[in-house]
């Protein structure tokens, strides 16, 4: 029977806690798929007092009997990559089995460089709030046939192609005023990178689709979050990559009659970091509560994240764009904390009220969120161990997020640790 492959999303903005179900599915599966983004994404995975945060590589990797892919649609910085494996292996965690993809592109120092620049260059307001790691440049030589894959950075060819990239690039920076690279300096530093990691990298596409022929199960993980995409998010606040599910094929090489169920990751509540709009922010001292309780700081930058309550309206979005077969809803024991909660049921303006969500920036900007309010002080449900053990406030909250999304919720987060579950 030939395998299946399951995929993990993340609903709105990212940071959702997607780590603790890819954590929960890798542990049966026999390979864990990165399929998008770069290191300004990241999942933390908690076992006992260890927290794992993971960057590049797949979290899967804490399964010794998991393959953790890093597929061709992943923009990789090879530094950042090397430090995570001798992380891992400082925690005496097994990367044998880590594979990354000959066609992934890497990110390369003047990728860095032009993130910096073209956000330095854009004034006030058209700031994007980007991680300047070089993703989205990194992206754009791709698209442009300038990129360089994994492939020639293990090759005799990355030196001559590395160098002439270089020199048109600091042409560049030399006419908007700004300091050149040392390429020789840097040519020699990613040539010591390159040894580094050539022996993980294969084909992958041949790799993945070889072990679906011999039964074996995947877990796709997903970066950043359907709210971040290029294409169906709040453009131009959004990813460099399509984190939906159509990015999960292309960024994989799996084919869609693969792909079983797609579970849609939120939280009870909402945040985002970086700028851009965002209907059900509150900047009050609810949302500064519910930024401490839930400890809402970026696993990749540390920055605090913008802190607001569910919104159905643009988690139905979500299901549609990704055909989301279930959810799974973390942090119900942080907004329980709470005396009120509100959830987002739909947006008005001028009198009027829809249930669509929309990208444009101006109904963003200018539309309201219309709620519903339940009762919080759900106590503690740290010892649930099914859905019939959950208060029944809880029950009536969760309930309404079903009912609106027609979804069911197939995973329940009572915690941070990986064994904080609740499986329906």
């Amino acid at each position: 029977m030939r395998g299946k492959v399951d995929v993990v999303l993340g609903t709105f903005f990212g940071d959702e806690g997607k780590g603790k179900v890819i954590d929960y599915l890798s542990s049966s599966a026999d390979a864990s798929i990165r399929c998008t983004g770069g290191n300004n994404a990241g999942h933390t995975i908690v076992i006992g007092d260890k927290k794992y945060a993971f960057h590049l590589i797949p979290s899967g990797i804490l399964n010794p009997d998991t393959y953790a892919i890093i597929g061709n649609g992943v923009v990789v910085d090879p530094k950042v990559l090397i430090n995570e494996i001798n992380s891992l292996k400082e925690s005496n965690i097994d990367i044998s089995k880590l594979v990354i993809s000959d066609k992934a592109h890497v990110i390369m120092p003047y990728h860095i460089e032009f993130d910096a620049v073209y956000e330095d260059m854009r004034t006030g307001g058209n700031k994007i709030g980007t991680t300047k790691r070089g993703i989205g440049p990194t992206y754009a030589d791709k698209m442009q046939r300038n990129g360089i894959r994994m492939e020639i950075f293990i090759s005799d060819k990355f030196e001559d192609i590395a160098r002439e990239n270089f020199e048109n690039n600091n042409k560049i920076l030399k006419a908007l005023g700004y300091e050149e690279l040392d390429t020789e300096k840097y040519i020699k530093e990613y040539k010591e990178y390159a040894k580094v990691l050539k022996p993980y990298v294969r084909d992958t596409v041949n790799f993945i689709h070889n072990l679906l022929d011999d039964g074996r199960d995947i877990v796709c993980e997903g970066a950043q979050a359907t709210l971040l995409d290029i294409d169906f998010g709040t453009y131009p606040y959004v990813t460099s990559s399509n984190p939906t599910i159509g990015g999960v094929c292309t960024g994989s090489g799996i084919g869609v009659k693969e792909i079983g169920n797609i579970y849609g990751v939120l939280k009870a509540y909402s945040s985002r970091v970086g700028a851009g709009p965002y209907i059900t922010e509150l900047n009050d001292e609810t949302g500064d509560k519910i930024r401490e309780l839930g400890h809402e700081y970026g696993t990749t930058t540390g920055r605090p994240r913008r802190c607001g309550w569910l919104d159905l309206v643009a988690l139905k979005y979500a299901a549609r764009i990704n055909s989301l077969t279930g959810l799974a809803i973390n942090h119900v024991d942080t907004i329980g904390k709470l005396e009120k909660i509100k959830l987002c049921v739909g947006y008005k303006y001028n009198g009027e009220i829809v249930t669509d969500y929309n990208t444009n920036i101006e109904f963003l900007n200018e539309w309201e969120a219309v709620y519903e309010e339940f009762d919080g002080n759900f106590g503690d449900i740290s010892n649930c161990k099914s859905y019939e053990e959950l208060p029944f406030k809880c029950q009536e909250y969760l309930n309404r997020i079903e009912e609106f999304v027609n979804i069911p919720i197939r995973f329940i987060g009572i915690g941070p640790g990986r064994e904080d579950l609740i499986v329906r």
